[in-house]
C-alpha cells in the first residue's frame, strides 16, 4: 500500500546525502508536532528527550529501506510510534518521577489498550486522517473506525461517565462521523429520526460527543505545549558526543585488532590440544549447528536458563555477544499443545536494562524463522530459534531480558515447511524473565582500498570486520550523479581464502561514519569466519536498486476521454479513470512492458493547497530472475524465490480535500522518477591491507 502523501523526492535525496545531521534538521524544522504527539505517551522531559534521540538514530539507520512508497513524514510517524510504546513500557527504567500536571485525560489515554490508544492520538493529537492513521496501525478504514469508537467509549468509562448509557448498537457505529458531519445524507436523516425517538441513545450520544469534545479541546490545548528551548540542543549534543565516542572505539578497536590478530595463532595452538574433548562434547550433546559452531570455538558458553508461564517454557540456550550485536539462542517448548512459538525482537521482547548495558544507538538485526532446521521439525511443541539484541557497551555484563509475547507459526500443509502466519495472526502472551550473563568477545578489522563501478556508478570497498557472530563489508556508494542513484546493493556472497560467506538478505544499513560529501557510507553482514585472517577477498554481487530522476508533467484537465495512454521510462501506461468525488479518485496502470518497479509521483488540484492527503492502495505482481510471476493472493516462501522483483502495476489514488464537503478536482499528474532494479554477476577482487 501507498499511503497519503507522496513528496517530491529532492526531500529524501537530501536526506540521504547529509546523513544524520539533516535527519536531526528535519526533526528540528518538525518538532513542535511530534513534540505533542510524543507527550501523548511519555510523562516528562527526559523520556521525551530519548525518544526524540532513539528516533533519529533508528531513522538514520533504517533509511535504506525506506523507498518512497510512502511519505517521508508517515514513515517516519511509525518509527516514531514505535519507540513511543517502547519507552512507555519501559518508563520506570528511565525516572521513578512523573509529572504531576499530567492531565486526567493523558492518564485515561494509558489505560487504553495499544491499538486504541495508538488510533485516538494519531487521530486528535497528530490530527491524520483515519486513512493515514489506518495505514499506519496496518488495518483498514474500517477497523481504524472501530478502534476509534471502542477507544472513545473506554476512555468515557476510565473517565466516570459512560457506564450507565447502552445506545442502540446499530446506531452507534454512526456517532463519529455524524459527530464530525461526514455521515450520508440519508444515514444522518435516519440516525436524527431514532435519536429524537430514542432516550438511551440521546443520552448515550451525548456523553460521547463530550469525550469528543474534550480530545478536541485536548488538540488545542496541546498546540500550547511549546517545546523547550534547549530541547533540540540537548539532543544535538548527545549525538556529538555519540559520533566521538564511536570514532575513539574505532581508534581503539583497530589497535585491539592488530594485538589480536598477532595472539590467534597462538590461541589455535592451544585449541588444538586442549579443545578436543569440548568439540567432541559439543558435537554430541548440542543440536542447533550455528550454536554448535560457536560453543566449539569457544565464544560462549551452555546456560539453559529455563522460565515458565502459561504452560509455554522458554530455555535460554546461550548468547554470543560481540561489537555487531548480542545473538540470543533460545528453545520454546509447548508443554500443553503441538504448538511453535517464536520470539519477535521488536514485539515482545525488552531488555530492562538496556540503558545501562547496551549501546542503544545500534539496531538489532532480523533473523526470519528457520523452518528448514532438522531440530525445527523433528517436534511438533519445540521451535529453536535466535533473537538479536543490541551490543554491549562494556565487556561483560548481565542482560535483564523480560518476554511477554509469544508468536505461533503456522505451516502451510500444502507445502513442506511452507510459511503462512507469522506475527500479528496469533500469538501467545506471559511472562518470562531471565538474567542472561554475557562477555563481549572482539573483532578484527581490515583496511581495504578498492574502487569499482557499478552500472556507471563508483563504489569503493573500505574496510572488512571479521567478529565472531558476523563478517561486515563497509563500503561507499558514490552520489554526484543526480538523475541516477544507487540506493542498495545486494550482495550474493563474499569468498574469503576460498570459502564462500552468504550474505544476510536483512543485513545491509547506513554506517554511521564521517564520509566524503559525495559518498553514502553502507555496510552488508555476511556468515561468521572463525578465526581466519584474510589474504584474498572477492565480492560477489547479486542485484542493485536504482532511483532515476525523470520529470514528466501531464495535464489531466487537457484529456478528453479515458483511458488515456503515455510513454513514460520506456513503458506504456495509461491513466484509467478519473472521478471527481469525495474522495477524488485517479487510477494509474501498467501492465506490459514494465522497466521499472514502482513510480514517485503526486497528482495535484487546481489550487495546489486544496489536496490535505493522497492515499494510495496499490496492485502488484512478484517476478522472479528468470520472469516467472507469482498469485500474491497465495502464500509465498520469499526465501526460495530467486532474486524476486516487485512491479506495482495499478496505482488506485484517492484526493482528499483541504476542506470537509468539497471535491478535489485534479489538475495535473507529476511523475518524478521511478525505481528500478537490475541483476549482476560481477565479482570484484579485494587486496588486504
Amino acid at each position: 500500500m501507498i499511503p497519503a502523501k507522496i513528496e517530491p523526492t529532492s526531500i529524501t535525496a537530501a536526506i540521504r546525502e547529509k546523513s544524520e545531521e539533516s535527519i536531526f534538521d528535519w526533526f528540528d524544522l518538525n518538532k513542535q508536532s511530534f513534540y505533542t504527539l510524543g507527550w501523548s505517551y511519555l510523562g516528562n522531559q527526559q523520556q521525551m528527550e530519548e525518544l526524540f534521540y532513539q528516533t533519529i538514530i533508528k531513522v538514520h539507520k533504517e533509511l535504506p529501506r525506506f523507498k518512497r512508497e510512502t511519505s517521508f513524514e508517515t514513515w517516519v510517524t511509525s518509527i516514531f510510534i514505535h519507540i513511543c510504546r517502547k519507552l512507555s513500557e519501559d518508563r520506570s527504567l528511565l525516572t521513578r518521577v512523573e509529572t504531576e500536571t499530567r492531565q486526567d485525560i493523558f492518564k485515561a489515554l494509558d489505560q487504553l489498550k495499544e491499538y486504541e490508544k495508538d488510533a485516538m492520538v494519531l487521530t486528535y493529537v497528530k490530527g491524520i486522517s483515519k486513512e493515514e492513521g489506518a495505514h499506519l496501525l496496518q488495518v483498514s478504514v474500517e477497523k481504524m473506525k472501530e478502534l476509534l469508537f471502542s477507544g472513545i467509549q473506554s476512555l468515557r468509562n476510565e473517565m466516570g461517565d459512560g457506564s450507565l448509557y447502552n445506545g442502540c448498537k446499530e446506531y452507534q457505529k454512526d456517532y463519529i462521523d455524524y459527530l464530525e458531519r461526514t455521515l450520508d445524507r440519508p444515514k444522518k436523516i435516519d440516525l436524527e429520526k431514532h435519536i429524537y425517538h430514542c432516550q438511551e441513545c440521546q443520552a448515550d450520544l451525548a456523553t460521547f460527543q463530550d469525550v469528543m469534545l474534550t480530545l478536541v479541546n485536548l488538540t488545542d490545548r496541546m498546540e500550547d505545549l511549546h517545546v523547550p528551548s534547549d530541547f533540540m540542543e540537548n539532543i544535538k549534543d548527545r549525538l556529538a558526543v555519540k559520533e566521538k565516542h564511536r570514532q575513539q572505539k574505532n581508534k581503539k578497536r583497530i589497535r585491539k585488532g592488530f594485538v589480536f590478530s598477532g595472539i590467534f595463532a597462538i590461541l589455535i595452538g592451544i585449541e588444538f590440544f586442549t579443545g578436543a574433548f569440548s568439540k567432541t562434547y559439543y558435537t554430541w550433546s548440542e543440536k542447533d549447528q550455528e550454536l554448535r559452531a560457536f560453543l566449539e570455538q569457544d565464544l560462549g558458553e551452555s546456560l539453559n536458563l529455563e522460565a515458565e508461564s502459561n504452560g509455554v517454557k522458554i530455555k535460554i540456550k546461550s548468547a554470543i555477544a560481540d561489537e555487531v550485536q548480542t545473538l540470543v539462542f533460545y528453545e520454546i517448548e509447548d508443554t500443553k499443545e503441538d504448538n511453535q512459538y517464536v520470539m519477535d525482537a521488536f514485539d515482545g521482547v525488552f531488555v530492562e536494562n538496556d540503558f545501562e548495558i547496551m549501546n542503544t544507538a545500534a539496531y538489532p538485526r532480523y533473523y526470519p524463522p528457520d523452518l528448514e532446521a532438522a531440530v525445527n521439525n523433528e517436534e511438533k511443541n519445540v521451535y529453536q530459534g535466535r533473537i538479536s539484541l543490541q551490543p554491549l557497551t562494556s565487556d561483560k555484563g548481565t542482560i535483564k531480558l523480560k518476554i511477554t509475547k509469544l508468536h505461533k507459526l503456522i505451516r502451510d500443509t500444502s507445502e513442506k515447511n511452507g510459511l503462512v502466519a507469522y506475527g500479528g495472526m496469533e500469538s501467545e502472551t506471559g511472562k518470562w524473565n531471565f538474567e542472561i550473563p554475557v562477555t563481549k568477545q572482539p573483532s578484527v578489522e581490515y583496511a581495504l582500498d578498492e574502487e569499482t563501478i557499478v552500472e556507471g556508478i563508483p563504489v569503493r570497498f573500505d574496510k572488512l570486520i571479521i567478529a565472531p557472530t558476523a563478517t561486515v563489508l563497509q563500503y561507499g556508494i558514490n552520489i554526484e550523479q543526480r538523475e541516477k542513484r544507487l540506493d542498495v546493493i545486494n550482495f550474493n556472497n563474499l569468498e574469503v581464502n576460498n570459502k564462500k560467506l552468504k550474505a544476510d538478505s536483512y543485513g545491509s544499513s547506513f554506517l554511521e561514519t564521517t564520509y566524503d560529501e559525495n559518498w553514502i557510507p553502507m555496510q552488508s553482514h555476511f556468515d561468521p569466519l572463525f578465526g581466519e585472517k584474510p589474504k584474498n577477498i572477492n565480492v560477489q554481487f547479486e542485484s542493485t536498486y536504482f532511483t532515476f530522476e525523470e520529470l514528466k508533467t501531464i495535464e489531466l484537465d487537457e484529456i478528453q476521454e479515458y483511458p488515456h495512454t503515455f510513454e513514460y521510462a520506456g513503458s506504456t501506461m495509461s491513466i484509467d479513470k478519473v472521478e471527481v468525488g469525495q474522495p477524488t479518485k485517479v487510477v494509474i496502470s501498467n501492465h506490459e512492458n514494465r522497466s521499472y518497479e514502482s513510480l514517485n509521483f503526486e497528482v495535484i488540484g487546481e489550487d495546489e493547497s486544496e489536496i490535505v492527503s493522497m492515499e494510495m492502495d496499490s496492485e502488484g505482481v512478484l517476478v522472479d530472475k528468470h520472469g516467472v510471476e507469482y498469485n500474491m493472493n497465495e502464500p509465498i516462501s520469499y526465501e526460495e524465490i530467486e532474486q524476486p522483483r516487485h512491479f506495482i502495476t495499478v496505482f488506485n489514488t484517492k484526493l482528499h480535500p483541504n476542506t470537509a464537503g468539497e471535491k478535489v478536482v485534479p489538475k495535473r499528474l507529476v511523475i518524478y522518477g521511478y525505481n528500478a532494479m537490475k541483476y549482476l554477476d560481477d565479482v570484484v577482487k579485494i587486496s588486504v591491507e
